[in-house]
């Protein structure tokens, strides 16, 4: 009788285990995404899955807007943090392509009023992060009264004059630091060759070919449809984000609005050669070389960061912003291309993206020993 009973139970067992193993991939996101929202105290997530830039999987979580209790869609637009630098990029090649703008000019060409240490500054090195020029977003320098006081309006000119009356950290091309200063000046550049404000050019050359209807650059004053509040932790109580000056949020360094129903139409756009031909897509996905002919530390191109997890490429890139946090994973040989946007600023965008591209298939499955970032990457783009 013992061992019939034991045979049932192991019987039991083997049954859980392999109804465990068929559950729906929809269900296991569903209970992930759930556990990390009571976990982090996140108010709402959007998740989209796609394959060959069609969408497999689009769902929202929670709740967009606490104080009116307005759950999350997929086509609410969600702040894109540090994501947006792979659109300034994509701009940049865009006039690279054109013939308008080269990789290998100094910058004083775009900003001729520019200290003579900025000469050996190319292009290339702002979108590598190699200039060697330092972070304008740091704490010391956007405090209260500081330089970049996020709550003092200026303008671009403004703007940049500070940025030129900065130190340089570093030789250009000697190390790699990630650094929003560098993408700041490349949304001017855009607008000095282009003669259109960085987000105006990017609307028209990028947004409205790929119909990205609801991708926009962040506004507080005008009237966004379905746009979704973004908050923060203090002391364990939620407060709404903090407010900044317009004009750091028109900035090339990542300052849009987005869905995960226009990023399917972004995703699709880069397997083919609808905006940038083939050879300059992968210029973008090839981890940039210091001088020494080494790839630098963090494995980036222009705009992306480029790892593997157990074996499988991914093309990637993170962001938090204003009480926002998002992230992009294109498993580019797979194939497939996950997505997470937060309205918490510590959401952690970027390791749902990788557990749930994992539940989706499971040869995706991050290896928690090999395939951790390294501890700079976890904090590199943080409010």
């Amino acid at each position: 009788m013992r061992l019939l009973r034991l045979t049932v139970l192991l019987f039991a067992v083997a049954l859980a285990d392999a109804a465990a193993a068929n559950v729906d991939p929809q269900h296991k996101i569903d209970q992930y995404v759930a556990g990390r929202m009571r976990q982090g105290q996140i108010p709402g997530v959007q998740v989209g899955i796609y394959r060959q830039g069609k969408v497999v999987f689009a769902k929202g979580y929670g709740v967009a807007n606490l104080e009116l209790g307005v759950p999350v869609r997929t086509d609410m637009v969600f702040q894109s943090g540090s994501v947006g630098k792979q659109f300034t990029a994509t701009g940049v090649m865009l006039l690279v392509q054109e013939g308008r703008v080269g990789l290998e000019d100094s910058i004083t060409r775009y900003f001729p009023d520019a200290p003579p240490s900025w000469q050996p500054i190319k292009v290339k090195s702002l979108l590598s992060h190699t200039s060697g020029l330092g972070q304008y977003s740091n704490h010391e320098r956007t405090r209260p009264f500081g330089p970049f006081d996020l709550q003092h309006e200026v303008t671009e000119a403004e703007a940049l004059a500070r940025i030129e009356a900065m130190r340089i950290d570093f030789p250009v091309g000697e190390r790699w630091l990630y650094c929003d200063t560098n993408y700041v000046l490349l949304g001017m550049l855009i607008h000095k060759v282009s003669g259109e404000p960085w987000g105006e050019f990017l609307a028209q050359r990028i947004f409205k070919p790929l119909g990205m209807a609801a991708t926009r650059i962040i506004s507080d004053a005008e009237i966004i449809p379905n746009r979704a509040a973004g908050y923060k932790l203090e002391e364990g109580v939620l407060r709404n984000q903090r407010w900044v000056a317009p004009f750091y949020n028109s900035t090339g360094d990542g300052a849009m609005y987005f869905n995960v129903l226009d990023l399917a139409k972004w995703d699709a756009a880069l397997y083919t050669q609808t905006l940038l031909s083939q050879s300059n897509l992968e210029r973008m996905w090839t981890p940039f070389a210091l001088n020494n002919g080494e790839r630098n530390i963090g494995n980036y191109g222009f705009g992306w960061f480029i790892r593997s997890i157990r074996g499988h490429r991914v093309i990637e890139h993170g962001g938090g912003w204003q009480g926002f946090t998002a992230h992009i994973a294109r498993y580019v040989d797979d194939g497939t291309t996950v997505v997470v946007l937060t309205n918490m600023s510590s959401g952690d965008a970027s390791e749902m993206a990788h557990a749930i591209a994992g539940l989706y298939d499971p040869a995706l499955t991050p290896d928690a020993d090999t395939d951790a970032p390294p501890a700079w990457l976890q904090d590199y783009d943080t409010e």
